[in-house]
């Protein structure tokens, strides 16, 4: 689905390690897509961790929500 498309703010959530696959792929598509990078990477990562790498995520995600574009 295309949220931004249709006037729903989105945000994805990506691991620092695709930011090259990001810009490539915003720049072949000509979108520029509100994302948080976390740290890659996410498997094999505690419950404490995972908390905190979402309690970090959690205000730009929602700046980003509800910014106007």
């Amino acid at each position: 689905m295309n949220f931004d498309g249709r006037g729903i703010p989105g945000v994805s959530v990506v691991t620092a390690a695709f930011t090259d696959a990001v810009d490539t792929q915003s720049r072949a598509l000509g979108f520029e897509p509100a994302i948080v990078y976390v740290p890659h990477p996410i498997q094999n990562r505690t419950a404490d961790e995972l908390k905190r790498i979402a309690d970090d995520a959690i205000e730009p995600a929602v700046r980003m929500l509800t910014a106007s574009r």
